[in-house]
């Protein structure tokens, strides 16, 4: 196999679906009024599907009429006990019924499965989290299909779920809209004496192993124990339902979606616990029957225009490095042709604005007090960074619907103003060179700098890495480039992310230190970082043939990641260089790592 070159297709053809009967766009019931049920009506009218209608029948159709007329909207919440982000979606979703139901339509709960990232993270359990994406696009997309629902509504909670369940709606194309389950309320530390998030706890696990996680020095009590520090860490993180707080993956990928017209306005931003969330839910019901009468499908919202917006609210924000995996998934799903060099070319335009976790000071909930991401979506169409002109699923434009929410006050500190950013380009740099041909992504805020260089010292599994941290083995003296291999989609498999690692090393302020990987980071990750590294190490990438000691350049000014390593040595490195056996031959995860592709086109499992 070359290592120098993608794996994957780079031609993007027309995506074919299974292709239903349905009724025109302008059928009319017996009585004159709009037949919005398009596609329910091949197994419900008449008498050609008794089996389906004694069934539904069964199942909740109130009477003939409404068997013969009403929309059926299947309502896919991503519920499961167990994890804040998504342990209230079934009550979410419930609310969502009775409102379609008090519209006149047919609602059917169902729901689909999802990893909690933050449970998982740094463990083998983490390499079941990337492929639910897939899991929750499979589902939505089949029991769509399959029980010939005429709309969508889905309700996500933690980061894969809200991809997944767009790139389901992209799959059926039926009128859809999506819920996000919000985000958790702050946590706050009595024994640090401030807010504190998920990501804190894992930041003072790196101190901890350092031994340097003590109370602040600041007059107050200093007298807690490093492990009496963890265990209020652990117990007041997540004071509540909802996902993690910060800019990270979800909270990212939520914005992007309601920039894409996907959801109502505010939805990203109002956080789960708020009588807003369930109003919404209420709201839905309305919008969803909208998008019924005028037949407005994900595929005429997921444009090249709207994947644009997504990528420059992530900029603008400090958004997730997961963003990059998954719309490119998300595009090449509904048929859009993006590629890393979009994101690039979006990045060198947008400045860096938001003074949110993780690089920063706030929290999506801070955010919401002062207007919420549509007051920041008012500021970027204003600036004209922003397209405005975008239909939504509200049948209104995204200008439109932003048009009645506040502009941000002006003594807030979260959003800098445009002519005064963080910084003046993106954070999320693509890389390429020797080390990462086919791409590389880079989390690069300015804090960190714009270069690094340093020896490498090479772990082959993200396990190396951690154990080595736990045992204060990384030390403070040189600049080191820790390389974390054979954790790509198929190496892995699955693609783990390893904020446990990151989070370390910044909590225990190993500022002399750069970490690359062929897997992936957590959107509460931060510091000099680049992940995606393209081709992976288990299909023969050149980060499999580096070597501990190797000298590794990363700049940021440049875009270039490369290893000082003469291309006749790289060749014979190559020569000696031999497959790994892979870990796992049955079950999903080998399912999974023989049917992904690479991450520099959205680690598809159906891109063949």
């Amino acid at each position: 196999m070359d290592s120098t070159h993608s794996t994957m297709p780079k031609k993007l053809s027309e995506p074919r679906y299974i292709n239903f009967p349905s009724l025109p766009t302008d059928a009319k019931h017996p009585d004159g009024s709009p037949a919005l049920n398009r596609h329910s009506s091949t197994i419900t009218r008449g008498h050609e599907f008794p089996g389906a209608r004694a069934m539904l029948f069964a199942a909740g159709v109130p009477d003939k009429e409404a068997m013969a007329k009403s929309p059926h909207v299947g309502i896919a919440s991503v519920w499961w006990e167990g994890n804040p982000c998504n342990m209230h979606l079934m009550d979410l979703a419930k609310t969502v019924k009775k409102s379609v139901v008090e519209k006149g339509m047919i609602g059917w709960q169902f729901n689909t499965v999802g990893v909690s990232d933050a449970i998982t993270m740094g463990s083998d359990g983490m390499r079941f989290s990337l492929q639910t994406r897939e899991i929750i696009a499979d589902s939505v997309e089949t029991v769509t299909c399959a029980q010939y629902h005429d709309a969508c509504i889905a309700i996500p909670g933690c980061d894969k779920n809200m991809p997944g369940v767009v790139m389901g709606m992209a799959r059926h194309n039926r009128p859809s809209i999506m819920i996000y389950g919000g985000t958790i309320n702050i946590g706050y530390s009595e024994y640090l004496r401030k807010p504190i998030n998920i990501s804190t706890c894992f930041e003072a696990a790196g101190a901890y192993a350092y031994d340097t996680l003590r109370q602040p020095d600041d007059g107050g009590d200093t007298s807690k124990t490093k492990d009496e520090i963890m265990d209020d860490l652990e117990r007041h993180a997540c004071p509540s339902a909802g996902a993690c707080g910060g800019m990270f993956t979800a909270n990212t990928m939520a914005t992007a979606i309601e920039s894409m017209g996907l959801s109502l306005p505010g939805s990203s931003s109002t956080p789960a616990s708020s009588p807003s969330k369930m109003r919404e839910c209420v709201r839905v019901a309305d919008a969803i029957k909208i998008c019924l009468e005028k037949n407005i499908r994900p595929r005429d919202l997921l444009t090249k225009r709207s994947f644009e917006n997504a990528l420059v609210m992530t900029m603008a924000l400090g958004g997730s490095t997961n963003g990059v995996l998954h719309f490119l998934a998300m595009a090449r799903t509904a048929g859009v042709d993006l590629t890393l060099d979009d994101f690039q070319r979006v990045s060198n335009k947008i400045p860096f604005i938001a003074n949110l976790s993780p690089s920063g000071k706030y929290y999506m909930a801070d955010l919401y007090e002062v207007g919420g991401i549509p007051s920041v979506q008012k500021l970027l169409i204003a600036g004209g960074l922003l397209d405005g002109g975008m239909l939504t699923v509200t049948g209104k434009t995204l200008a439109e619907n932003v048009d009645s929410f506040p502009s941000l006050p002006q003594d807030q500190t979260i959003i800098r103003p445009l002519d005064n950013p963080i910084k003046t380009t993106g954070h999320i740099q693509i890389l390429r060179g020797n080390l990462a041909p086919g791409g590389a992504v880079a989390k690069i805020t300015g804090k960190e700098g714009l270069k690094f260089s340093g020896k490498a010292r090479v772990f082959n599994k993200e396990k190396q890495l951690n154990d080595a941290l736990d045992e204060g083995q990384i030390p403070r003296g040189e600049n080191l480039v820790l390389i974390v291999r054979y954790e790509g989609p198929k190496g892995g498999p699955g693609m783990p992310e390893q904020l446990k690692a990151s989070a370390a090393l910044m909590g225990a302020k190993l500022t002399n230190i750069a970490l690359i990987t062929d897997g992936r980071y957590s959107g509460a990750s931060h510091g000099f970082i680049v992940g995606h590294i393209t081709p992976e190490a288990a299909v023969g990438g050149p980060i499999a043939l580096v070597r501990d000691g190797d000298m590794i350049t990363i700049n940021a000014e440049t875009n270039e990641i490369s290893m000082d390593v003469s291309e006749e040595e790289l060749e014979e490195r190559r020569r000696q260089w031999t497959p790994p056996e892979p870990q796992i031959t049955r079950g999903v995860l080998a399912k999974y790592a023989r049917l992904v592709g690479d991450a520099s086109h959205g680690a598809m499992t159906d891109l063949f």
